[in-house]
Formats: structure tokens, sequence, C-alpha cells
């Protein structure tokens, strides 16, 4: 409550009355201390709206618009627990440096309880111009165990061909036992992940599949059936016998 007020204390003697984030840091022995503020919605948004059932980026356009709020502090309720996953296109056995590339397959989950934001489809191209988060997956659930439950069974149906994703390290940290457990601090992949082997890349097959399926899609509506090329002309000179 003390965090919320000095929140609410900071924006005011700065004259700010639009969406924003105060962030503050917690420590062992329930001193807080002031970190900084996002004046902008944050990509967890999404984990509050799943808790409290309003729609924050509307608020916040109609409060840009000079519409006063249509509800109070008080009328705001949070009711269960919600959890939010990123899947980017980066390589955690890279130092989570980017992985461009063409998506070749997706799948996303969905189910009660299940909320995927995402801007990307198969055949979308992942460039090194842009942030290579590819989706926000959240769950909710009446407490945090039916959540994270939510979460792994989300997870568990996500599927991704084509860059390399932190998917596999999403896996791991939501069924770790610690993490189950709420035991959290900024060292929990060294801690409990740091000696984690690298997924296997998908089987070879997979990804022809993928291709295929992704080219059989792209083919125009009406096109005819083209008889198999030659295989000659395809390859050019370096697959041409002597």
């Amino acid at each position: 409550a003390r965090m919320g007020a000095d929140a609410v204390r900071l924006c005011e003697s700065i004259g700010y009355s639009s969406a924003g984030t105060v962030e503050l840091v917690l420590d062992a022995s329930g001193h807080y201390y002031f970190l900084e503020v996002n004046t902008r919605l944050q990509v967890e948004h999404a984990v509050t709206e799943a808790v409290v059932g309003l729609d924050l980026v509307r608020l916040q356009i109609e409060v840009a618009a000079g519409r006063p709020l249509r509800l109070a502090q008080e009328d705001v309720r949070a009711r269960g627990h919600a959890l939010e996953c990123r899947l980017y296109a980066e390589d955690p056995d890279q130092d989570d440096l980017p992985s461009p590339g063409r998506i070749l397959h997706l799948s996303l989950p969905e189910g009660p309880g299940v909320r995927v934001d995402a801007g990307i489809v198969a055949g979308s191209e992942v460039t090194v111009h842009y942030d290579p988060l590819l989706a926000k997956i959240v769950t909710w659930g009446e407490d945090r165990a039916e959540a994270t439950g939510r979460m792994r069974a989300a997870l568990a149906e996500t599927a991704v061909l084509g860059p390399v994703t932190n998917l596999a390290r999403l896996r791991a940290v939501v069924a770790h036992p610690a993490f189950v457990a709420g035991d959290l601090h900024t060292h929990f992949l060294e801690e409990h992940l740091g000696g984690a082997a690298a997924p296997a890349c998908p089987p070879p097959r997979a990804v022809a599949a993928a291709l295929a399926a992704l080219a059989a899609a792209e083919e125009p509506a009406g096109a005819r059936v083209r008889a198999a090329p030659d295989p000659f002309a395809v390859l050019g000179p370096w697959g041409r016998p002597s």
C-alpha cells in the first residue's frame, strides 16, 4: 500500500496524467527503493488486464483524448493470478543474440485462461531492424498454481520453426521447482539453468515439411499444376556433373 501511495504521489508531483509504471526495488527487510518511471504502457500490461479485467490501452487513449476516467481506484478489483512469457527470436546459447530469419511454421496456444498477443504468422520475416519479440503468451488462473499449470500447457502447445527461439528456456523455467515455489531472484537462470543442455535442432524432415506447407500456402489461387522442375536447372552449375 505504501509503494502504491508513493507511486501516485510521484506522478502527481510531476503533473503526469496518463498510463505509466513506477518501478521500485524491494529488499529482504521490506524496504523499497525508487528505480525508474516508464511513462507508457509496459509490455506486461496484459498481465494487469487479465487480473483486473480492464482494457488499459483503451483507457490510455481516452485519457489522452481528454476524457475523464470512468472508474475510481476503489473500483479496481484484482482477481486471480496471471503470468506472461515472452517468446523471442533469440538464441539463449549465444548470449541471447537475435536470431533473424523466416518463420516457417508457427503454432500458438489457445484455451481457457490463455491470451496470446502476436504480430507474426507463418511466412513472416524476423529482421535485425526491430525487437525480436515474436509473441506474448499470458495465462490466468484462480491462483498462481493454476496460472503456472496453464502456462506449462500453453508452452507445450507452442511451436516455432525457422529462427532459434527461447521457447525451450521458457518451458524449463516454468517447470522448475524453484519457480513453482515462487523462489525467484535476479540470478535464477545462472543458479538453476546455467548447466542446461542446448535443445536439439528440429529434425530435417520437420523443417522440410514446414517449407513445403508454407510454399503450398503461398501458391496463388487457381495456379496450374506444373511439372516437376529439372533438378540440374534448379541446382545450377554446382549441381551439374563434370
